[in-house]
């Protein structure tokens, strides 16, 4: 009980980049940059496929809920990661908020891997059954393979984040990290932790290498069906639907298989460390990017967007200037080049 009312009491803290506040002031402008650019990317991406017909099909469904998931997952990350950059690593962080942290991270980074999975398995039905693709990936059927994904990553994060924070932890609650990462979370513990340890590596296993098999499998049988397409046009445009994905799929599993599959004797805090800034930071923003150069239609769809909303602001702001030169010569319109009621059509 004693010790569980020391763990109680237990504040982390962050370890700052650097002991030079101007260094850390530099990287505090470019993690923001990176959190602003991943938010306004992903949420580009997830606005031109809801409001872009044409869009309306399973592949941009699941790449819209990537995009969500994108903004949610780094969201739970940069603000702590932010104020402690801000403030040197005084910024203290209750092992409750750690712990919220490290569920809703390892929740919806588990929910990215599968859903992942789930848009290689479509990428294959799209190219192997196109004329049964809409049949067999009904609305239906692409609900209940997101509302999977997020199951799946909350049944993997609840157990794992309960077995850590059930630990005791030390008086020295400093954490080498810019979050509440598991493995460096663990050092801090002041008890044998190898069970908490092999729960990590086996959770990490079935995140990883199960989605990362399905993966394999789909890509294996769309290459067979590819070399099968005779026209160069057909497989040009199956290999640009499949190579975006493939890049994400590359840089997403390769990070986390570096960090959480290592072995503990080979991990570095501060290899550790850099290799999160690519997976929480760097990923939610090449995603939008890659997605977008490699994909013509989505490019087509984020250039009709882009304009539209140009021509849009540009008519409001006719429509304010002209309405207020209005107002200030009277109701009849005089001194205006437009007449009164046109001008207020427009809105």
């Amino acid at each position: 009980m004693e010790e569980i009312n020391k763990t109680a009491k237990v504040q982390f803290f962050f370890r700052p980049f650097s002991a030079d506040p101007k260094v850390q002031a530099v990287i505090f402008v470019a993690f923001l940059a990176m959190y602003l650019t991943s938010l306004g990317g992903n949420a580009l991406i997830a606005v031109t496929v809801q409001i872009n017909h044409s869009l309306h099909t399973p592949m941009y469904f699941f790449l819209a809920n990537l995009a969500a998931l994108e903004i949610l997952y780094t969201s739970s990350i940069a603000p702590l990661a932010l104020a402690n950059l801000l403030s040197m690593g005084r910024t203290p962080v209750s092992i409750t908020g750690c712990g919220a942290q490290m569920f809703f991270f390892v929740f919806l980074g588990g929910a990215d891997c599968v859903l992942l999975a789930v848009m290689a398995y479509d990428r294959l039905i799209a190219i192997r059954y196109p004329l049964r693709y809409t049949l067999l990936m009904s609305w239906p059927l692409c609900v209940e393979l997101v509302v999977g994904s997020l199951v799946l990553g909350f049944l993997l994060s609840l157990p794992l984040t309960v077995l850590i924070f059930r630990l005791p932890f030390c008086t020295k609650s400093e954490i080498y990290h810019f979050y509440c990462d598991m493995p460096a979370v663990m050092r801090l513990a002041c008890a044998d932790t190898r069970v908490h340890q092999t729960a990590l590596h086996v959770i990490s296993f079935i995140v990883l290498s199960i989605p990362l098999s399905m993966i394999f499998v789909s890509y294996v049988s769309i290459v067979a069906t590819v070399s099968r397409i005779r026209s160069a046009e057909g497989r040009r445009r199956a290999c640009s639907t499949c190579s975006s994905h493939l890049s994400v799929v590359l840089l997403q599993y390769g990070c986390t298989s570096f960090i959480y599959l290592s072995p503990r004797s080979s991990y570095s805090p501060e290899t550790g460390r850099v290799v999160s800034v690519v997976y929480t930071f760097i990923t939610p923003i090449l995603n939008p990017l890659i997605y977008s150069m490699r994909n013509e239609e989505l490019k087509n769809a984020l250039r009709r967007a882009l304009s539209r909303f140009q021509v849009t602001s540009v008519l409001r702001g006719h429509v304010t200037r002209f309405g207020r030169r209005d107002v200030s010569k009277g109701a009849t319109g005089r001194g205006s080049p437009f007449p009164l009621v046109p001008v207020l059509s427009l809105s």
